[in-house]
């Protein structure tokens, strides 16, 4: 995991200076980005097209529709109970959470995600 990069500009800029090398070196390492989507429909594909194409298929995108702190907006909880709900869902491949309108802009990508790395973690 990490840290903190400070918007969805920077954790591209972070993935391609500090985390691009490594995922060249380990052809078996994923990588999720979370950035805010701040209700741009265009987010996803502006920032997939930042992934090196070589990468593209082990790199999922994905994060809240408008800004994280809307999700506790919503009565969804803390973040910590909000990301045990996005893993359980993904763990019994259901939609409670992920169905959310803050996160429902995620389902190509989480699909893609399951695909890839549900065997391995669950």
């Amino acid at each position: 995991m990490l840290e903190e990069a400070g918007g969805w500009r920077r954790v591209l800029e972070r993935f391609e200076s500090d985390a691009a090398a490594f995922m060249d070196r380990y052809p078996n390492r994923f990588m999720v980005l979370l950035i805010d989507f701040d209700g741009n429909d265009g987010r996803l594909d502006d920032a997939r097209n930042k992934i090196p194409e070589r990468l593209r298929e082990r790199v999922f995108i994905l994060g809240a529709w408008t800004e994280p702190e809307d999700l506790k907006k919503a009565g969804l909880g803390l973040y910590e109970e909000i990301g045990s709900a996005m893993a359980q869902d993904c763990r019994e491949e259901t939609d409670k959470i992920w169905g959310h309108a803050l996160l429902k802009h995620n389902a190509a990508e989480l699909a893609r995600l399951r695909e890839q790395v549900r065997p391995i973690l669950f």
